[in-house]
């Protein structure tokens, strides 16, 4: 047998098998959608050196994902019922 070609076939098969395990530990799309909701709430990408700035951020985006969805809420509730 051919080391080298050994060697070879050996790198290659991790490769693909690394990129395999990459594409299964990506979570699905709600999974992801709700992590990056998470991270835009607590205001983590923003590079704010202030504390009370970046506060301020995420209690202002709490705030509107809380208010949108007594909207979405809302809007269900009168088309459901009829209004």
């Amino acid at each position: 047998m051919n080391k080298p070609d050994d060697r070879q076939r050996t790198t290659e098969s991790r490769r693909i098998l690394d990129r395999v395990s990459d594409e299964a530990d990506r979570s699905s799309l709600l999974s992801r959608a709700t992590s990056g909701v998470r991270s835009h709430v607590t205001a983590k990408d923003r590079q704010a050196e202030d504390r009370i700035d970046r506060l301020g951020t995420r209690i202002g985006r709490s705030l509107a994902l809380i208010l949108t969805a007594a909207v979405v809420v809302g809007l269900a509730i009168f088309l459901f019922l009829g209004g």
